[in-house]
């Protein structure tokens, strides 16, 4: 009987791990469901403000955007769970990003001029997150290795990608000619300015802070989607999807080779070719 009681002790204290690592589980599993209401709800909110846009309520998806950026900044001073913590802090940037380019007073009669303007002011506030967040060069994506190969190799995939834009949504060309002088002034916007900060912000931080919560795809999938949404303003739903799917490829280009600048030419170039050389030149480049 003695022996028996000592079995049956025994196989309490085996079971006593099992039932606290099946606890543990629960407890990381209901952890996970509350960050994915922590996230989604902004997530939502700021989809809600750029459907408003696109269809044309721009004076109401002004103030929501305001909300959601008061919002996530107050619930960055009270909120300290791992990991929501820094991703309102990514998320604070498209609200941001959509104020300054709908009340920024023009200032330029050409448009392209305007980019710089936009996009210029939001690299204070990322230099500030990348440093508070202590993000490494390799989480940033800061490498110039095989630079050689990513430069023809980005602007194919720009032309690619920039082709499929172009066909959704036809846009006219925001320089005067395509001479050398007014393709340098393009690229140097649209790559330095344009794309650099976009894939800083949608890649660089957003993806890479939603990586380590949700997981590789459901971050590409999620930055991707934001991504898409974020490209309302010209009122073609095909747009929020195409982009939507390049931001998805964009994405899984940087999980491959964590190389920021590869991504940076390839949004850039993407815009080179939508905004200046293809509607200058049609789709076949004037070669068909």
């Amino acid at each position: 009987m003695e022996n028996l009681g000592l079995a049956s002790r025994f196989e309490e204290k085996e079971a006593s791990p099992k039932t606290e690592n099946e606890g543990s589980n629960e407890l990381e599993k209901l952890e996970i469901g509350n960050k994915e209401v922590y996230v989604g709800i902004p997530v939502l909110a700021i989809t809600f403000a750029e459907i408003l846009i696109y269809f044309g309520r721009v004076n109401e998806a002004i103030w929501i955007h305001m909300a959601i950026l008061i919002c996530l900044s107050l619930s960055i001073t009270f909120l300290k769970s791992g990991g929501i913590y820094e991703i309102y802090q990514a998320l604070m940037f498209l609200p941001l990003l959509r104020l300054i380019n709908l009340t920024m007073p023009v200032f330029f009669d050409t448009k392209l001029y305007s980019f710089a303007f936009i996009y210029a002011p939001l690299a204070v506030p990322i230099a500030i997150v990348v440093t508070y967040q202590q993000l490494t060069r390799e989480d940033v994506g800061l490498t110039f290795r095989k630079i050689g190969l990513y430069l023809p190799l980005s602007v194919l995939i720009g032309f690619v990608l920039g082709m499929g834009e172009y066909i959704v949504i036809q846009p006219k060309y925001i320089i005067p000619s395509i001479s050398p002088l007014d393709i340098l002034k393009l690229t140097v916007v649209m790559v330095f300015f344009v794309g650099l900060v976009e894939e800083i912000i949608f890649r660089s931080i957003l993806q890479t802070r939603l990586n380590i919560i949700f997981g590789t795809w459901r971050a590409i999938l999620l930055s991707s989607i934001l991504f898409g949404f974020m490209h309302s303003g010209y009122g073609v739903f095909y747009e929020v999807l195409y982009t939507s799917f390049v931001g998805a490829i964009i994405g899984y280009i940087f999980y491959k080779t964590r190389s920021l600048p590869l991504i940076t030419l390839v949004h850039g170039f993407v815009n080179v070719f939508v905004f200046g050389v293809i509607p200058h030149l049609g789709p076949g480049l004037g070669l068909l």
